[in-house]
């Protein structure tokens, strides 16, 4: 039986040598991801299910959209504020899919504001994947020795990134891995905090309570990216979904990241740290 998950519209494709060094989706996913974000935010709805598990804490909507004879379905969410003790929002969704898009990572599925029920929520489309994190640690299944290269990257970058957002949330459970290898990462509902605890250290490091989950290597363009972030910019990337706090504490954890990676720069020379 095939998985399903919260992840973009995408064909899974075999990617060549110089892409995989870098991005998670394909050029061909890239240049439609204009096109989905449009239909999410214009399709009309023809189908409604509320998800009620464990794994579902903020018992999102699995929505069926359909335009111009095209049905796609997507999840839907609403939370804002302390759901099971957890702080969510809706709106991080957004922000996180908007950075993502700016920063080149892409690896956070196309995610718009789209109204359900009379009440403003984020939409994220899905399609097939292959296996989640968690269930490929369980059945020990390993990354076949000539994508080991480019999988440690994308872990790196993942880390990074999660690193930057605050996001306390990322596990095996929400870690998507497509059959070529690529990683695919959905749910931010409970990113960028703005507490101590997520402005004073960075959330994977060296110390990191499971063991060393150290940020050893980088795409040189990414790390540019993040050194070009100020308030200003930010606000215009995501537009009204952070507050100018939680923007600050992106900064915050920005400045942590580069020097981190500054450190190993000098450490182990540049090249071995940026790509």
């Amino acid at each position: 039986m095939r998985n399903r998950i919260i992840i973009p519209f995408f064909f899974i494709v075999v990617v060549g040598f110089q892409f995989q060094l870098i991005a998670q989706f394909t050029p061909e996913e890239l240049a439609e991801r204009e096109k989905w974000e449009e239909f999410l935010e214009t399709a009309k709805i023809i189908g409604e299910k509320q998800q009620k598990s464990r794994e579902a804490v903020t018992e999102p909507w699995e929505l069926t959209l359909e335009k111009d004879g095209v049905k796609r379905k997507a999840l839907w969410k609403d939370a804002e504020g302390r759901e099971k003790g957890v702080m969510e929002n809706w709106r991080w969704e957004i922000a996180a899919y908007r950075l993502d898009k700016y920063l080149g990572l892409n690896m956070v599925p196309p995610t718009v504001e789209k109204r359900f029920r009379g009440e403003r929520g984020s939409c994220q489309l899905w399609v097939d994947y292959w296996i989640k994190a968690k269930h490929k640690n369980e059945q020990k299944i390993k990354v076949p020795s000539y994508k080991v290269f480019y999988y440690n990257r994308a872990t790196y970058l993942r880390w990074a990134w999660d690193n930057l957002i605050g996001n306390e949330d990322r596990h095996s459970g929400n870690i998507f891995i497509t059959k070529d290898w690529r990683i695919v990462l959905p749910d931010h509902s409970r990113t960028f905090r703005t507490s101590k605890k997520f402005t004073k250290n960075l959330i994977y490091t060296e110390k990191h309570k499971e063991g060393p989950k150290i940020m050893k290597e980088l795409p040189r363009a990414f790390v540019d990216k993040l050194k070009s972030l100020n308030l200003e910019l930010i606000r215009d990337i995501v537009g009204e979904y952070l507050t100018d706090k939680e923007i600050d504490a992106v900064l915050i954890r920005r400045d942590l990241i580069l020097k981190v990676i500054d450190e190993r720069i000098k450490k182990l020379g540049e090249d071995k740290v940026l790509y």
